[in-house]
């Protein structure tokens, strides 16, 4: 009798302790995951208890605070990345704007055919790119807004290549831009959205324009490889890094909105495709690969 009465009381202290060690644990694990949601901290929640289903808890904690920090940062990003694009729009939209107000007290303030065509001519030209950045706005919020599935058929990237660099050969050489062609004999096809494609493309020739110090090399290699490769004085690494984040420009004091690459991107990936961008003394190098 009094064997199992000192059994008992043993029993007894041993789940005490036990008892009091998980108490313990779920006291450090609710005062360690206040802290780390209520300060900027990579610091993981560690418990004195080596009991497992509270190592468990923890861990499984520690996982939902690593997703919660990574959330947290995107959001962050992307908050940042609003303020940015709303004052580069804003930016975009209001010089022009200002500019039609101030010809148009112009035009009403003389009666020379001369300077009313020359008012005029101006402000169309302001209205016109108001009507390229809405028109690109809008094209990059459809294209990120559909995650749908896309659809995919036999593409020829040589003819497609091909077809826009004709497209804009014209704009090119009245820009001074030397185009230097290289393709393969062989047509290469791959399972693409030829719409997307065009699409790249014209974003890319449409980058040169604005940034070749006057020349551009474009190649088609047989494995699918693609490169558009120019000559960028003044570009550094960090800004290359950057060409495809969204509303970012290397022409910083422009205020542009600078979507055309970010939007290839979203397509090439969302093709399967990958693109990148490298620098190599000033040669700015953008390479695509579909597989």
């Amino acid at each position: 009798m009094i064997y199992c009465l000192v059994a008992a009381v043993i029993i007894i202290a041993v789940l005490s302790v036990r008892i009091y060690l998980l108490k313990k644990s779920a006291r450090e694990i609710a005062d360690q995951f206040a802290d780390r949601l209520s300060t900027d901290t990579n610091a993981l929640i560690d418990i004195s208890s080596r009991d497992r289903d509270m190592m468990h808890m923890a861990d499984s904690v520690n996982k939902q605070l690593k997703v919660l920090r990574r959330e947290h940062l995107m959001y962050e990003l992307g908050n940042s990345e609003l303020k940015t694009a709303i004052t580069n729009v804003s930016h975009d939209i209001r010089t022009p704007l200002t500019a039609i107000y101030g010809y148009l007290e112009l035009l009403e303030k003389t009666d020379d055919p001369e300077k009313r065509a020359r008012y005029i001519s101006i402000m169309k030209e302001r209205a016109g790119a108001m009507k390229q950045l809405t028109e690109e706005l809008f094209k990059y919020t459809v294209i990120v807004a559909d995650e749908g599935e896309i659809a995919l058929q036999d593409v020829n990237i040589s003819q497609v290549l091909e077809d826009s660099i004709m497209g804009y050969y014209g704009a090119l050489t009245q820009s001074g831009i030397a185009v230097d062609v290289k393709l393969c004999e062989e047509n290469v096809v791959r399972k693409l959205n030829r719409e997307y494609l065009e699409r790249v493309f014209s974003n890319l020739l449409n980058n040169a324009l604005k940034y070749s110090d006057g020349d551009l090399l474009i190649k088609l290699s047989e494995d699918g490889e693609i490169i558009f490769s120019n000559t960028a004085k003044g570009l550094s690494a960090v800004e290359v890094e950057q060409l495809f984040d969204r509303f970012y420009t290397v022409e910083a004091a422009h205020h542009s909105t600078g979507l055309g690459l970010s939007i290839a991107r979203t397509l090439i990936t969302r093709m399967g495709g990958s693109i990148s961008a490298s620098l190599e003394g000033d040669m700015l190098t953008i390479r695509i690969t579909f597989n």
